[in-house]
Order: structure tokens, then sequence, then C-alpha cells
């Protein structure tokens, strides 16, 4: 979903630039569009890429520096 946000971003820039070049507003209002539902699949995409954090207490490390014993592989 980040890549289609960066298209829709660089098609709003391209909008944009040829807005100025003819001085359209029409080009303005769809580089405005586009920018808009950009900015909202990028708000999604990242509420949406949340975890819940309700207590999760497993051990981020790999397995190989995990100790059965729930120490870590530095202490002594």
């Amino acid at each position: 979903m980040l890549v289609v946000t960066l298209v829709l971003a660089a098609i709003g820039f391209g909008l944009l630039v040829i807005a100025l070049m003819t001085g359209s507003v029409l080009w303005a209002w769809g580089c405005i569009v586009v920018c808009a539902l950009g900015g909202v699949l990028l708000l999604a995409s990242a509420l949406g890429g949340r975890t819940p954090t309700d207590g999760d207490t497993t051990d981020p490390r790999p397995a190989s520096r995990r100790r059965s014993d729930g120490r870590n592989s530095s202490d002594r």
C-alpha cells in the first residue's frame, strides 16, 4: 500500500506542475484530490500496521540467544 501512496504522490506532483504551467484550477483540484487520497491510504496503512500491545511478553531475541533457564547469555 505504501507503493500506491508513493505513486499517488508522484501523480499529484505531476498534476501540480501541469496546473502551474497551464494556470488551470481544474488541474490543481485534481492534485488536491489525488494527494488527499494518498494521505488517506498512508494513514490507513499506518493504523492498520499496528499490533496490539496488551502485555505481550515474547522475547524478541532469536532462539539461539535465549536460554532455557530464563537468564540472558551474558549473565553468569
